[in-house]
């Protein structure tokens, strides 16, 4: 489990996750509730960085974020899993699907939040 809370962020986690889940039992052939190896990794890193999102309930979708947290080779795997499994999506979490795009996708992305401290 994560530490993500409850709201906005984990609807969000979820969205992910199903997304994951979908992609990865399409594709590589995943059994229910396991993902493959490579995925698990995604799927560890996405949760990560969400939970360090520094815009926390005010985060806007990925898409609309003018920080852009994942490293490239990783934010290229999200965007290949978000594109096959976003469509699908509908059919198989509508509910998330569509509160991903109208109000989540819609939401202006914050400003940039100031730098934290560095712990000394």
């Amino acid at each position: 489990m994560n530490d993500l809370g409850r709201g906005r962020m984990k609807r969000e986690w979820r969205t992910i996750e199903a997304m994951m889940v979908l992609h990865c039992r399409r594709l590589h052939g995943g059994r229910r509730g396991a993902l493959c190896p490579d995925c698990e990794e995604l799927r560890a890193y996405a949760e990560k960085r969400l939970i360090l999102c520094p815009f926390g309930e005010d985060k806007p979708t990925c898409a609309n974020c003018k920080v852009h947290c994942y490293r490239p080779e990783m934010r290229e795997r999200v965007r290949v899993m978000m594109r096959f499994a976003g469509p699908r999506m509908l059919i198989s979490h509508p509910y998330l699907a569509l509160l991903h795009q109208l109000v989540d996708g819609r939401r202006p992305a914050p400003d940039r939040p100031a730098r934290r401290a560095a712990a000394v």
